[in-house]
């Protein structure tokens, strides 16, 4: 971990700079779903439903070769103290497209050709990290649904505060202002391989800071992919449990 004379020298919520927010999750939450999952990571919650692989219409846009895999990303009205206004935006299109490229890395759709399997996130419950939070829930529905995975898919944002690298950035803390002010970076990570699926920078940051954050990213997975594998065991592979 860097060690820095930074502005920031204790994290708002008392946590250690390299401990996360308090985990939870589970699978098998909407029962007419193929798979479905909730994270929560602190005060943030999402879930995510999938459905399929079920024939791709319109026909023109089939793969004979292979299914696909659509992602849809939405945060609810009121996950967050300002109502949010219903309906896709540039921001939640966005995070859409990335959560999409990420899940397609370990998903191996080659078995179900002209068709699509569909992933919708939604965000409960917003204090920050929550596209890192929905793919945490999406892998896990994908698994429960019983699509092919390659492996794993684990996510965490890493934040810089002034000059200080920490693990699992809260709203508070994404908001600091002092000094050189707040970085966001999300990171996601394969299970096995331990390779980046996703990572996106939001703010200032050297590429020695960037290496580390990217290894404290890679710690923290670590911690998630435990809580992620223990709620799959729990419905020992099957959906109706």
């Amino acid at each position: 971990m860097v060690v820095s004379t930074s502005l920031y020298k204790k994290r708002f919520d008392g946590r250690k700079f390299d401990e996360l927010r308090p985990v939870k999750a589970k699978v098998g939450i909407v029962p007419s779903a193929d798979g479905s999952a909730i994270f929560e990571t602190g005060s943030t919650k999402a879930i995510a439903v999938v459905r399929g692989p079920r024939t791709l219409h319109p026909q023109h846009m089939q793969d004979p070769k292979t299914g696909i895999l659509r992602v849809n990303y939405g945060m609810m009205p009121f996950s967050v103290w300002d109502r949010i206004r219903p309906g896709p935006n540039r921001r939640s299109e966005e995070i859409s497209k990335v959560c999409e490229w990420a899940l397609s890395s370990v998903v191996d759709l080659s078995e179900f050709p002209n068709t699509v399997v569909d992933v919708f996130i939604q965000i409960s419950q917003a204090d920050a990290g929550t596209r890192v939070a929905g793919l945490n829930a999406a892998a896990m529905a994908l698994a429960h649904a019983g699509i092919p995975m390659k492996e794993m898919l684990t996510a965490i944002a890493i934040g810089k505060i002034d000059k200080t690298l920490i693990v699992d950035i809260n709203k508070e803390e994404e908001d600091f202002k002092e000094g050189e002010g707040s970085t966001d970076i999300p990171i996601a990570i394969t299970s096995r391989g331990k390779e980046i699926a996703l990572l996106q920078l939001d703010g200032k940051i050297s590429p020695s800071e960037l290496k580390e954050a990217i290894n404290m990213g890679k710690k923290a997975c670590e911690e998630i992919l435990k809580v992620q594998i223990k709620a799959l065991k729990k419905v020992s592979g099957d959906k109706d449990e």
